[in-house]
């Protein structure tokens, strides 16, 4: 089973907590949300392997450990997963990026594909799959079979907010993915949305309704 890792670092939560408010801006919104992707790549890329190399300081020769190649694929699920790329280049910013476009039907709630570009070399790639918020599970299911049909193996979901129930549907579908989240919430509502959440991410970052 997949391993569910919940951010407690104080910045982490300070933030997040910011970004619930209904008065916060969507320019603080989305400046935000870059910030908590940083602060969340941070730790999530803890295990990059590593390899030994010789560099020469002003003063001598020395071996340091220096990362083995920087095989990271960022792949947003659209369009809210947009805000997370900036914030996850700044810290590796040789990661190619691909990109998932999916919505919800207002009507069943599930999730349709209408658009998908990943990396030719996807197969040699971690694969961070990112969306702000885990609800039903649905598009983070989805976003990730398309992952693999296009060879990606290793995979790891990360998202600010998270319904139980999507946790439960995404570790039952892929227990080969682990999930990174920023805060897990209580519960969905009858329309499918996160309590006590932030209201739909992709309008808030772009200041649509």
């Amino acid at each position: 089973m997949s391993k569910v890792y919940v951010f407690d670092h104080p910045l982490i939560q300070h933030k997040t907590a910011i970004l619930r408010d209904k008065a916060t801006t969507t320019k603080d919104f989305r400046q935000l949300v870059t910030e908590i992707a940083t602060l969340m790549t941070y730790e999530a890329t803890r295990d990059l392997p590593l390899r030994e190399v010789e560099v020469e300081t002003p003063l001598e020769k020395c071996t340091l450990k220096m990362l083995d190649g920087e095989d990271i694929a960022i792949v947003p699920i659209l369009r809210a997963g947009l805000g997370f790329v900036d914030g996850m280049l700044s810290l590796v910013p040789n990661a190619k990026v691909g990109f998932i476009g999916m919505y919800r039907d207002p009507e069943t709630h599930a999730p349709v594909e209408y658009y998908c570009k990943l990396p030719d070399d996807i197969e040699k790639r971690w694969a961070f799959v990112v969306d702000p918020m885990l609800a039903t599970g649905g598009s983070a299911v989805d976003a990730i079979n398309a992952v693999k049909a296009r060879g990606g193996k290793k995979i790891t979901f990360m998202c600010i907010i998270a319904a139980p129930e999507g946790i439960e549907v995404l570790q039952k579908a892929h227990p080969d993915v682990d999930i990174y989240i920023a805060a897990k919430d209580r519960q969905l509502n009858d329309h499918a949305y996160i309590l006590p959440g932030l209201g739909d991410a992709g309008d808030r970052i772009y200041g649509t309704k």
